[in-house]
């Protein structure tokens, strides 16, 4: 999955999700992405508790039929930043929001920080441990699976965005997050899972750890007992989102990428990134950074979504015109779509503009057709060809089709003409 978080955190009620328009997915996936994560708010779902609003379902279906005319897998996120509107963002309503009556101080200039003021602090300890909030938010995601279960462009819910908690007193941070994934998250997940599973049996839990993780800290996550489980942990740099420009001496991404290993590795689950993306992405080093992070992403990951698919500045990934603002060129790629068989390796390397795909053709009869996505409107922009007993049967705009007899070993190679 290579895609996209697409979103509308400005406009509510009447006019919620009123930014997303068709074209996202058509120009997305012109590009060769095949993968959006849709956010969602909890506070538009339900404004009032217990009354959804059907407004709101058919704005997300009308966003899921677009997603499905150009061939998007969409992954329904349950959003929050700062927990919700009662510090100023969106997520949990209001109405959700428990704080003792504890400080809340605005930091305009950070708003990260707002996760540590206590007031912001206690709502999430109320939401993991009040049990008539436990059930309002898994009555919430009952009615998003009953709704959308069959929608075929639905791959997946992702069950809450960015979870924080509450510190205790003298507790560092790293210890704070394995404490919060461990005793609040896991069972949270828990919880959820089985809400979503009582309407849908068949699509991806998706589960977060803390935004901590990415300062090199592994997740005290546990088990989520399900069979369709995703860890989406979120690949974001603390200075780099201050501003500051990417340091290759640092190792960063090496101390990220052997965190967010362990888990997957323990449990044997899939890895999508969720977020990903620096805000200033013309700085000197930034060049480098897209390259040394997609070389990363593609060592353990089954996929990402870039932050965000939107028409202008600042996270945009294009501009008003639909191009590549600075560096972001270097997200679109050739990759594989599906392979039928196993893969033995798949590497871009984007100095040559060279793809190569070495694979284990499926052994018994079934579905053979291995698909390449080619970032370009023009076919002719690349060239596509396949060595072992196997052949490129179809070649197009966007996409190619590779064909192989049972159990051969097959390299495909994509090289820019």
């Amino acid at each position: 999955m290579r895609g996209w978080n697409v979103e509308d955190k400005a406009n509510r009620g009447a006019d919620a999700l009123s930014a997303i328009k068709e074209k996202h997915f058509r120009d997305m996936r012109s590009k060769g992405f095949n993968f959006a994560r849709l956010l969602v708010f909890w506070d538009d779902l339900e404004p009032r508790p217990g009354q959804y609003s059907r407004d709101y379902l058919r704005k997300i279906e009308r966003v899921l039929d677009w997603a499905e005319r150009y061939d998007v897998r969409v992954l329904i996120d349950a959003h929050q930043d700062v927990f919700g509107p009662a510090f100023g963002h969106r997520g949990i309503p209001e109405w959700a929001t428990r704080t003792d009556g504890l400080p809340f101080e605005p930091h305009p200039d950070d708003w990260f920080a707002e996760y540590f003021e206590p007031a912001v602090q206690r709502a999430f300890t109320h939401l993991y441990e009040d049990e008539d909030l436990r059930r309002a938010q898994a009555r919430m995601w009952r009615v998003l699976a009953e709704r959308f279960d069959d929608h075929p462009a639905v791959l997946g819910y992702d069950l809450i965005n960015e979870p924080m908690g509450e510190l205790t007193l003298g507790e560092d941070l790293p210890s704070a997050a394995r404490r919060i994934e461990r005793e609040h998250l896991t069972p949270m997940y828990n919880r959820l899972a089985d809400a979503v599973r009582s309407a849908d049996r068949d699509s991806w839990i998706f589960v977060e750890p803390t935004p901590i993780v990415g300062e090199g800290v592994p997740t005290g996550l546990g088990r989520i007992e399900d069979k369709k489980v995703v860890y989406a942990p979120h690949f974001y740099n603390t200075g780099m989102e201050a501003g500051a420009d990417y340091d290759p001496s640092a190792g960063w991404i090496e101390a990220y990428e052997k965190a967010v290993t362990q888990y997957p590795e323990k449990y044997k689950v899939p890895v999508v990134v969720g977020e990903w993306g620096p805000l200033n992405n013309s700085l000197p080093n930034m060049n480098r950074f897209y390259r040394d992070a997609m070389a990363s992403l593609s060592r353990y990951s089954s996929g990402s979504a870039g932050y965000v698919w939107c028409y202008g500045g600042g996270y945009c990934a294009v501009d008003e015109s639909g191009t590549f603002r600075t560096n972001k060129e270097l997200t679109a790629e050739p990759y594989a779509e599906a392979v039928a068989g196993t893969v033995e390796s798949s590497a871009y390397d984007a100095g040559t503009g060279v793809y190569r795909l070495t694979y284990e053709a499926a052994a018994r009869p079934g579905r053979r057709l291995t698909e390449i996505s080619l970032p370009s409107k023009d076919s002719k922009d690349w060239q596509v060809s396949a060595e072992g007993k196997a052949a490129v049967i179809r070649h197009e705009p966007g996409r190619a089709w590779v064909l192989a007899a049972p159990g051969a070993r097959v390299t495909v190679t994509v090289e820019r003409r």
